[in-house]
C-alpha cells in the first residue's frame, strides 16, 4: 500500500493538517504532543528550522520531529525532552517511508535521541538505505509501583534513606506544600530555590513556567515546595498522567543542605503520588545521579540513533569516521 508524504515547516499547519490527531486526547505521552513541540520551538529553539515529516497510508498516520539546518536534521528536542520518538504509528512501513523522504530531500545525517525502544526508526533507516548507528544516550532510572502504597513502597527502601528522613524530617521542622494546579506565588517559590541551588541555569525557566500552567490546567501537576520559616528551601516539579509520575525537575537551597530538604520533599511527593494518585510507575527522567538508586527500583538505557545518507558525500564522509573511530576505539579495548 503506497504511503503518501507530507512535509510542513510550520507548527500551526501541522495543527490543521493533525485535526486534532496530536492533542492530548489522542497522543498518551507528553513528548509526542504539538502543544509540547510548541513550548520547545518557542522556548529552547534547535539551530535550523522545524521541519515535520508526516507520513500516512490506510488510515495510519505517523509524524517525525526536526529542526533542520542546511543538510543535518536533529529531532525536535530540548534539555527538557525526556523522551523523543515518532509520534503515531511506527510500523516498520512507515519509518522508512520516512526515512525515504529524507534521504531524496538531500538530508545527509539524522540524529534523535533520547529514545526508549530505537528499533522501529534504526529498521526504517536502514530499509531506506541509511547506515545507522544506535549508541547509548543517557540512563534512566524507574520504578514498578502498581499495587503499592506509600507503606509498602518505604519500607523497600535502603535503611539510610528512611533514618536520614526520620531523623531531619524532626529536627528541619520544614513546611510541605503539593501544587496540583498553577500558582504564580508557588512558581515564585520554585525558581527562588532553584537560584539559591547548586545547579546552574538550565535551558529555559520561562520554557518551565509555560509547561507548569499548561500542565496545572490539565490536572497532571504536582509541584511541591519545601519552606523553613516561610522561606523556600526545597522545590520538585513533577507531572502525573495515565498511571505515570515523572520527576522531572528538583533542586534544593544550597545553604538549607544540613537539613536534607530534598529527602524530606521528596518523602511528601512520594507519598502523594502513591497514596493519592495510585500511579503504576514512577519515572526519575534522565541522569545517572547515585542518590536516584536508592528511590528507584531500575536503570534502563535511553539510546542515540545517528543515521549517514551514503548518496550525500558529506552523510558517507561521517559514516566511514564513525566506523574508523568505532574500530580503533575497539583495537585499543583489546
Amino acid at each position: 500500500m503506497a504511503v503518501n508524504i507530507e512535509l510542513f515547516e510550520s507548527l500551526d499547519v501541522v495543527a490543521r493538517d493533525a485535526a486534532g490527531a496530536l492533542d492530548r486526547a489522542h497522543v498518551p505521552s507528553l513528548y509526542g504532543r504539538l502543544d509540547w513541540f510548541r513550548l520547545i520551538a518557542a522556548h529552547c529553539p534547535s539551530a535550523g528550522k522545524p521541519v515535520v515529516i508526516r507520513a500516512e497510508t490506510g488510515g495510519r498516520r505517523a509524524w517525525l520531529f526536526l529542526a533542520v539546518d542546511g543538510s543535518d536534521a536533529r529531532g525536535l528536542a530540548a534539555w527538557y525532552s525526556l523522551r523523543f520518538d515518532a509520534v503515531g504509528n511506527r510500523e516498520r512501513d512507515v519509518m522508512t517511508s520516512i526515512a525515504a523522504a529524507l534521504r531524496d530531500g538531500g538530508i545527509a545525517t539524522v540524529t534523535l535521541a533520547p529514545i526508549e525502544d530505537p528499533g522501529p526508526l534504526a529498521a526504517g533507516f536502514r530499509d531506506a538505505g541509511w547506515i545507522v548507528e544506535v549508541e547509548p544516550d543517557k540512563a534512566n532510572w524507574r520504578i514498578d509501583t502498581a499495587g503499592m502504597d506509600f507503606e509498602t513502597y518505604w519500607a523497600s527502601r535502603p535503611g539510610q534513606l528512611r533514618s536520614t528522613f526520620k531523623r531531619k524530617a524532626k529536627s528541619a521542622g520544614l513546611e510541605v506544600e503539593v501544587h496540583d494546579r498553577f500558582s504564580p506565588a508557588a512558581w515564585d517559590d520554585y525558581e527562588a530555590v532553584y537560584r539559591a541551588s547548586w545547579k546552574p541555569e538550565e535551558g529555559s525557566f520561562p520554557f518551565l513556567r509555560a509547561l507548569a500552567d499548561q500542565e496545572g490546567a490539565a490536572g497532571t501537576l504536582r509541584l511541591g515546595i519545601a519552606k523553613q520559616d516561610g522561606i523556600p528551601v526545597a522545590a520538585q516539579l513533577w507531572l502525573v498522567e495515565n498511571g505515570e509520575a515523572t520527576i522531572h525537575k528538583l533542586a534544593y537551597a544550597e545553604s538549607a543542605r544540613p537539613l536534607s530538604p530534598g529527602t524530606i520533599l521528596g518523602e511528601a511527593m512520594f507519598r502523594r503520588v502513591l497514596d493519592h494518585d495510585r500511579v503504576r510507575v514512577i519515572d526519575y527522567g534522565t541522569g545517572d545521579e547515585p542518590y536516584k538508586a536508592d528511590w528507584m527500583g531500575e536503570r534502563r538505557m535511553l539510546w542515540q540513533l545517528t543515521a549517514h545518507n551514503p548518496r550525500r558525500l558529506k552523510g558517507l564522509a561521517a559514516a566511514l569516521r564513525t566506523k574508523a573511530s568505532n574500530l580503533a576505539r575497539h583495537l585499543r579495548s583489546r
